[in-house]
């Protein structure tokens, strides 16, 4: 597994402002990188390079999703499980299993965060992170529960 990042990027705001086309290229030249654990700050990327990615993500932010905490499983290390940090009151919910897999985005190895098991509301909900730069992962959201039929969503990101 690599370790070597493919990014200057270190500020997770830094996103916001790339096209659609350099956040597929960071994703894909990024190494899986090490499951997180902790709390991860969360950047929701969305309509990126447009005049409304800053303030659709400060939205976000305030009143939705503030990021996600992982907890590393006692047994496997290549495993987790994590809930997302959710509402202006900080609710930890929307649970889901953690492990690494191929991303359905370019068949290399990438973290996913699987919802289809361990949530009702989120179960169609497929999340894939890479470390771009030490303790910032970018992460990639698809709609569906078999990658043929998946649609991508949005980006994002986590600090830890």
């Amino acid at each position: 597994m690599s370790t070597s990042t493919n990014t200057p990027i270190t500020n997770p705001e830094e996103f916001l402002k790339l096209t659609s086309q350099q956040l597929d290229d960071i994703f894909r030249n990024s190494p899986a990188g090490k499951i997180p654990n902790g709390e991860g700050e969360g950047t929701a990327i969305i309509a990126p390079d447009t005049v409304v990615s800053d303030p659709i993500a400060k939205f976000v932010q305030i009143f939705t999703w503030k990021g996600k905490v992982f907890v590393p499983d006692p047994i496997d290390p290549q495993r987790a499980t994590l809930k997302n940090r959710i509402l202006p009151i900080e609710v930890r919910a929307i649970a889901a299993e953690v492990y690494r897999a191929p991303s359905w985005f370019d068949e290399k190895e990438c973290i996913v965060l699987d919802y289809s098991q361990t949530s009702i509301v989120a179960q169609w909900i497929r999340d894939e992170i890479r470390e771009v730069s030490p303790g910032l992962y970018l992460g990639l959201v698809y709609w569906g529960k078999q990658k043929e039929d998946a649609k991508r969503l949005i980006y994002f990101s986590l600090k830890f």
